[in-house]
């Protein structure tokens, strides 16, 4: 690392996952230079996404609604549940246009189109490309070296998901505020007309199941056992039985857990990469795009030196420790209704 070189970029960010495209997106907005770097070619597998209402105003700001609205994802008025009482559909509410609508996302045609949106601002995207270590001017980041050359930049974002590879990189310290948590997800193909109008989360004395449509003739679970247990590679909820097993079983860690320090110099850690949390906190992809929108805000003004490095990275830590503390209590009290 050469000191005192100029930054090729004002920012990269690593990963163009929701949480990277946005926080390139609102770079981009603000009128910086972005590079993103992707490690996979699209189409790549992702479980479908259950996204609420709320997340409208999100895709508005970013430039996206309209290609959503057109990508055709199924729509759905609300949720069933069953937790500690009878199974009753929770509805996300209406107001004088009608009733709120979420989406149920193909994650592979979502995430094409947020990256799409990051090219049309100008954002240059290198894909596939592997990041392989930081480069750092001190306590600074200041780059990333891939497998297409060094790549210097005034912020380096990360967005490469819940294995924290730029908190590895700096040995942050990661703090775990659950037991060890594995959620199992699948797909199941036929017909299964009891979940066709809206997904289900059901919960049980060991853990729940999501069970939702994503596409016609296609449907997907998910299984949260609170008790460690290996789930049988055939496995499939009661109300899939009949149903075809479709690819492979797979599993995420999604033990409670966040960054201690997810934005420092040169840096900011974003979605998944800062916080993870298991998916009946219910806003995995809201979170993530927030996550992105609120470091490209704070980027921008840091660069464009409405705010000081320090003001930046506090209101970022800040913002990120609340939001999970809040998650952390509500998800705690959700857990303590069930009997074990």
């Amino acid at each position: 690392m050469v000191l005192g070189k100029a930054p090729d970029f004002d920012v990269l960010v690593i990963g163009s996952g929701p949480a990277g495209s946005a926080a390139a997106i609102a770079c981009a907005q603000g009128g910086l230079r972005v590079v993103l770097i992707e490690r996979e070619l699209f189409p790549r597998s992702h479980p479908g996404e259950t996204l609420h209402p709320g997340v409208e105003p999100l895709l508005k700001q970013l430039g996206v609604i309209e290609p959503v609205l057109a990508a055709g994802f199924l729509r759905h008025t609300g949720n069933w549940v069953k937790w500690e009482a009878e199974k009753h559909f929770a509805s996300f509410g209406e107001d004088d246009s009608g009733a709120w609508l979420g989406f149920q996302a193909w994650r592979a045609d979502f995430d094409k189109i947020l990256l799409n949106r990051a090219k049309t601002l100008g954002v240059e995207v290198l894909q596939p490309c592997q990041a392989s270590r930081l480069l750092m001017d001190g306590c600074k980041v200041v780059g990333v070296e891939t497998s297409q050359g060094t790549l210097r930049a005034s912020q380096v974002v990360d967005a490469t998901g819940s294995h924290h590879w730029l908190a590895r990189q700096l040995e942050l310290q990661i703090n775990y505020h659950s037991p060890r948590l594995i959620a199992y997800y699948g797909y199941a193909t036929g017909e299964c007309p009891a979940r066709d109008d809206a997904p289900a989360i059901v919960a049980d004395s060991d853990g729940w199941t999501w069970t939702a449509r994503v596409r016609p003739q296609l449907y997907q679970w998910t299984r949260l056992s609170l008790v460690s247990r290996k789930m049988q590679k055939d496995w499939l909820p009661d109300e899939f039985h009949g149903l075809k097993s479709y690819q492979k079983m797979q599993a995420a860690d999604v033990t409670w857990r966040i960054v201690s320090q997810p934005a420092g110099a040169g840096y900011f850690i974003v979605g998944d990469a800062a916080m993870v949390l298991d998916p009946a906190s219910s806003h995995g992809v809201l979170k993530a795009i927030m996550s992105g929108i609120m470091a490209g805000h704070l980027i921008a003004a840091e660069l464009l030196g409405n705010l000081t490095e320090q003001q930046a990275t506090q209101q970022y830590c800040q913002w990120i420790h609340n939001w999970f503390q809040h998650d952390v209590e509500n998800l705690s009290k959700l857990y303590a209704i069930l009997p074990n």
